[in-house]
């Protein structure tokens, strides 16, 4: 009886765990499915709406597969391993290509679409007015998707539907007392937020007429103007204003004779413009060498200050004779919890000259921050401050690891504390971190909060506005791709692609090193 009572009990032990796996296999198989069928249900009616069947048979033939995949008991190892690739192409795969392939294009501002889209912006944008022309009491509708119109002639009061393919009039349409129309058959009529929501939507509807197009003139008033630029497909150019823009592919604007292009382009492949821009162009390329020195010194400077003040610190609580180490551990963690864009919001105004605390705990007037040496001390000691105990952390995990035997055995054979720790536990930890310390270095190679809520990139010299003192690539490059001039994609996906470039090769370097120092400590 004995007997059969601990058969059954180790049964049991030995059943739990299968039960568990069992339990959490049916679990995510349901998440999976549930998700699955979600997407299915929300995207499916946009694309019939649309008519995109390509697309739509894509996205069933995907929804059936993975059905049939976690409906059936074959293929175990797929049924893992397929989530862990949707999300490594989704996240990974999928943003590197894409900014690879957009840093060959001029996608950005003024070429956002292809070339039909880029004629019609210009000639609905150059409309203007004619004198005498009917002006209309503007309401604004949906008919299904699509944004329509609803016009009342003042004088005669006829209600007319306003689309892109024409103005019909319009029966059974009832009209206020303010001469907008309030309800419509088959059309749902905006209010005044809901019409300000889609207020470009209503810049760019025009409706055309045999005099010309009809445009919005806000959201209560459209009238009828002429287009003053017009596209002549027999030359592919636009004509108007005494003037003729010629199409240039190459480029994909429409150019004059004196070099001049409208602002309206479209998008094309540019080659390797992008790329030849960053080393060619005096603005950008002038600059480039010294934000880059800089950029490496606040990357290194950042990574062994947080190692060498966080390995200090962990070592002094990992000593033996040390008490209170949890009260320690719990104040030194306080930056790491602290929220990291407002702490460098905060240290942004104890840097100010004029009611920062550090000058007037100082009692001194320092610009901390409005000269480029004091600026770029500033913003190191910040980030190693915030970065620290992250450090800390790692490197007490790292040392409890490593066996007090090894450090006594080296005090045996006469070694003092500090050969000990440079010969043992350096190496020791070194192998353990270093690839921690690498991904520390790609983050602050690319850390744009740290700079941009801090110093915002300055100071500015005079000549130079468009690079300060303390200007990483990374702001840099924001500043120059999405400044003053427009978004331009294109040129920073080419220049993330140089940063890529650079942090990559850095990194295999380190990683070769650490190859090799795994191996002479193995």
């Amino acid at each position: 009886m004995a007997l059969d009572v601990r058969q059954a009990a180790s049964a049991g032990v030995r059943q739990r765990p299968r039960r568990e796996i069992t339990t959490a296999f049916v679990v995510s198989r349901i998440a999976v499915l549930a998700v699955a069928a979600a997407i299915l249900l929300y995207a499916a009616p946009p694309l019939v709406a649309a008519g995109s069947w390509v697309a739509l048979g894509l996205l069933c033939a995907v929804s059936a597969a993975i059905a049939y995949l976690y409906l059936t008991r074959r293929f175990i190892p797929a049924k893992y391993l397929i989530p862990g690739t949707v999300f490594l192409i989704a996240f990974q795969v999928f943003p590197v290509v894409y900014t690879l392939t957009t840093a060959f294009t001029n996608f950005g501002d003024g070429h956002r679409g292809d070339k039909a889209a880029a004629v019609t912006a210009i000639e609905t944008g150059s409309v203007r007015q004619a004198p005498g022309s009917p002006e209309y009491t503007l309401s604004v509708a949906t008919r299904g998707e699509e944004l329509v119109f609803l016009l009342v002639d003042p004088a005669t009061k006829q209600v007319s539907l306003g689309t892109a393919d024409g103005l019909t009039p319009l029966d059974g349409a009832r009209v206020g007392v303010t001469g907008k129309v309030l309800a419509a058959p088959g059309l749902t009529v905006l209010k005044a937020p809901e019409a300000a929501a889609r207020g470009q939507e209503i810049t760019a509807l025009a409706v055309p007429t045999d005099d010309g197009v009809i445009k919005a003139n806000g959201l209560s008033r459209a009238v009828e103007g002429k287009a003053a630029l017009v596209y002549d497909a027999a030359c592919d150019c636009v004509r108007g204003n005494g003037d003729t823009w010629t199409a240039d592919e190459s480029q994909g604007y429409f150019v004059n004779a004196r070099g001049q292009h409208l602002a309206q382009g479209w998008q094309v492949n540019v080659g390797l413009d992008n790329f030849a821009r960053v080393l060619t162009n005096p603005t950008i390329s002038g600059y480039f060498a010294g934000v880059l020195g800089w950029n490496l010194v606040f990357a290194l400077a950042s990574v062994l200050g947080c190692f060498g003040l966080g390995m200090g610190v962990a070592l002094a609580l990992h000593h033996p004779r040390m008490r209170g180490t949890r009260i320690y551990r719990i104040v030194l963690i306080l930056p790491y919890a602290m929220p990291a864009f407002a702490m460098l919001l905060v240290w942004r105004d104890m840097f100010n000259r004029d009611f920062g605390l550090i000058n007037q705990l100082l009692g001194a007037e320092i610009d901390w921050l409005g000269q480029t040496g004091t600026a770029r001390l500033g913003v190191l000691l910040v980030n190693i401050w915030l970065g620290f105990p992250y450090m800390f952390l790692v490197t007490t995990g790292a040392l409890q690891a490593i066996p007090r035997e090894l450090t006594e055995a080296a005090s045996i054979d006469g070694a003092t504390p500090f050969k000990a720790f440079r010969r043992v536990t350096l190496p020791l930890l070194l192998v353990a971190l270093t690839p921690l310390l690498i991904s520390a270095f790609a983050y602050n190679f690319n850390n744009y909060n740290a700079i941009a809520l801090t110093t915002d990139g300055g100071p500015f010299p005079a000549d130079s506005p468009q690079v300060g003192g303390t200007d990483l690539l990374i702001t840099y490059t924001f500043r120059l791709a999405f400044g003053a001039g427009g978004a331009q994609f294109g040129f920073a996906a080419a220049i993330s692609v140089f940063i890529f470039a650079i942090v990559a090769v850095i990194s295999a370097v380190a990683f070769r090193r650490t190859r090799k120092q795994e191996e002479i400590y193995a």
